[in-house]
């Protein structure tokens, strides 16, 4: 993203404020210059965390393509800037920038093949498959094409909420995977420095639960 886009469209916006609401109609959507955004919503009187999208990611698209109210709330989770972009300015963008078309429709794609891979997530009944299971899922979503280690946005009670677990069991699958060396906490984020290995390390946490 240029300098000059930013200086254009862009917005500062601090950690903790509000970006959106549920239930306001969208007249905007959001790319994620810097920094990281989390996306919620409240179901039953508890806020449950959908996402936290880091930079190159997009928020608010679905409000503004289907005119229809936001179904989530976005708030900032750290210092960030956006590019604030509306209707016309995306209509515009289409219509000149084939690349920019297909990057949106992509993403789109891969929203929708996430959602798809979070309910297969929920099938398992293991709960170590669950985490593991998501992780996964994560590391698709937002890993590089080119492989090696990914480093990913979501905090402990996110991933809880994520996968349907207490915190205190995602916290000991978690930590358990720390010890393994399946995940390295690193500045408020989880490394994984072999993706692919993650397989590995379920059957290693199913053995060792088979003969603890």
């Amino acid at each position: 993203m240029t300098d000059s886009l930013f200086v254009k469209y862009g917005r500062n916006v601090k950690a903790g404020e509000l970006i959106f609401s549920a239930g306001e109609k969208g007249a905007e959507m959001f790319v994620v210059r810097s920094g990281a955004v989390r996306v919620s919503m409240t179901s039953n009187g508890v806020d449950k965390t959908l996402a936290v999208l880091g930079p190159g990611e997009f928020v608010g698209e679905m409000s503004l393509l289907n005119d229809q109210p936001r179904t989530a709330t976005a708030v900032a989770e750290e210092d960030s800037e956006l590019l604030v972009i509306g209707a016309r300015v995306l209509e515009e963008m289409i219509v000149h920038n084939t690349e920019i078309a297909l990057r949106l429709i992509r993403k789109l794609a891969r929203r929708l093949e996430s959602a798809d891979s979070l309910i297969a997530v929920l099938l398992h009944r293991d709960a170590g498959d669950r985490v593991i299971e998501n992780l996964k899922r994560l590391v698709k979503l937002h890993g590089k094409s080119d492989g090696g280690e990914v480093r990913l946005i979501v905090d402990t009670a996110a991933m809880a909420e994520q996968v349907g677990l207490a915190l205190a069991e995602a916290q000991d699958i978690l930590s358990r995977l720390v010890r393994a060396g399946a995940v390295i906490e690193e500045g408020g984020a989880w490394v994984i420095k072999e993706p692919e290995r993650l397989g590995e390390f379920q059957e290693f946490l199913k053995l060792k639960e088979q003969f603890a």
